[in-house]
């Protein structure tokens, strides 16, 4: 019979170091994104399906977001400490580039992350890990500000937009971007800017810093507000006063766009496929009292009963200009996915200009930062449809700083850097020709 120490001994080893389940799932997280090509956001349900703490959920998604931000610089820690490379996907390389992420960017201490670390390599090399992190943590180890893009992504976009593009997304990169949020009454916007002590870059907007307490925050119970950042409030801003005129919006959940519409006296038809985007939709409309017809359709499929004033098409797309929020796009995100988003912005843009009255107005936008998904549309929908002609951007209705082409207006990494930044976006202006 084993002595009763041994039991005790016995079950303090096999005792779990608190806060392991939020490393599990975030290990669960990266495996999703790296291995699997999923969304980082819709991962996050399945991986911490266990948790219900949600201090411990946000934690898991904070530990894989950070190492999708610097994993070029934590693989580069790693290769130092290595006989040898371990492969991009080895369980032990994706350990040590959660435990690193830890240590130097949530600043969690050394002994803490080996013991949370460890368990996850059960089975594995153990020893491997252990000593790689011994290894790394007697170092004065730090991250630099600006980390680097996936090399992939970095080729691409300095060939489409430079090298100081590139540079500046990488600053964007190592920080959260700031809170945006858009008011139901642009009227007041100095007053909600003092209100809730931040900064307005254009009417109706106010900026806060990232890490503001949404729910907590003056107006959110009443309406008066919703998050949307200040890039992505622009296409609806183009179309200016509505003035009882109708407008669709295409693609419109979770709703930013449908609400500064009907706020600006739009009657609008806001159409979308995703049943849980529309949910979100609806409470956003109820909270923020604005009024909108919304349907769930397939676009492909639908098509309005008559035709109408505007169209405002947000089109799905690869979304690699919300990089700064969700890095784990740039991971995920490749050419044969661009391609494929683009034939699909195509069909779309293909059946909603026919939807447009004559003199009617088409705005579309991608938060894309690839010309197949921006440049290349609009050029491509001018050669097939004739009736379609630019219109001009007034200067007026953007935030200042800000520069349109003659009837489009490309968002690029480092634009209004000095107070925030924006996400990456295209955004084109169109008009249907008066004799069609």
């Amino acid at each position: 019979m084993p002595h009763p120490t041994a039991k005790l001994q016995a079950g303090h080893e096999n005792a779990q170091p608190a806060g392991l389940p939020a490393r599990r799932a975030a290990l669960s997280l990266l495996d999703a994104v790296i291995r699997r090509g999923q969304p980082l956001e819709q991962a996050l349900g399945a991986a911490a399906r266990n948790i219900t703490h949600a201090p411990d959920r946000a934690l898991a998604h904070g530990i894989a977001a950070g190492v999708l931000r610097y994993m070029a610089e934590l693989d580069a820690l790693i290769d130092s400490a290595t006989p040898r490379p371990l492969p991009d996907d080895a369980k032990a390389r994706m350990v040590l580039r959660l435990a690193l992420a830890q240590a130097l960017i949530l600043e969690t201490p050394p002994h803490a992350v080996i013991a949370t670390s460890l368990p996850l390599v059960d089975g594995g090399p153990r020893k491997l890990v252990h000593g790689v992190l011994g290894t790394l943590f007697r170092r004065k180890l730090t991250l630099p500000p600006a980390p680097r893009l996936p090399a992939a992504v970095e080729e691409r976009w300095a060939e489409a937009w430079g090298i100081d593009v590139v540079a500046a997304a990488r600053g964007a990169m190592g920080h959260r971007p700031p809170l945006d949020l858009s008011l139901r009454d642009s009227g007041a916007t100095g007053e909600w800017a003092e209100r809730l002590a931040g900064i307005s870059l254009a009417p109706g907007h106010v900026r806060l810093p990232a890490e503001s307490d949404v729910p907590a925050l003056p107006g959110y119970a009443e309406g008066q507000w919703w998050v949307q950042d200040l890039a992505a409030s622009i296409p609806a801003r183009l179309l200016g006063a509505g003035d009882g005129r109708s407008v669709l919006d295409l693609c419109a959940a979770p709703g930013g766009k449908t609400m500064q519409l009907a706020a600006a006296g739009w009657r609008v038809t806001s159409v979308d496929q995703s049943q849980r985007r529309l949910e979100r939709m609806q409470a956003n409309l109820a909270r923020t009292g604005v009024e909108a017809s919304v349907l769930r359709a397939d676009l492909t499929q639908w098509e309005p009963a008559e035709s109408v004033d505007a169209i405002l098409l947000d089109a799905p797309c690869s979304a690699t200009g919300i990089f700064r929020r969700h890095p784990d796009v740039l991971h995920r995100i490749g050419p044969r996915q661009i391609a494929e988003m683009a034939e699909i912005q195509t069909a779309l843009l293909d059946r909603a200009v026919n939807w447009l009255k004559p003199g009617g107005t088409l705005v579309y936008a991608t938060c894309s930062l690839e010309p197949e998904e921006g440049e290349a549309q609009i050029e491509s929908l001018l050669a097939r449809h004739p009736h379609m002609q630019p219109r001009a951007i007034d200067q007026a209705s953007l935030p200042a700083g800000l520069l349109p082409d003659a009837h489009s207006l490309r968002i690029l990494p480092g634009l209004l850097a000095d107070t925030g930044g924006l996400d990456g976006f295209f955004i084109a202006s169109l008009s249907r020709s008066e004799s069609v």
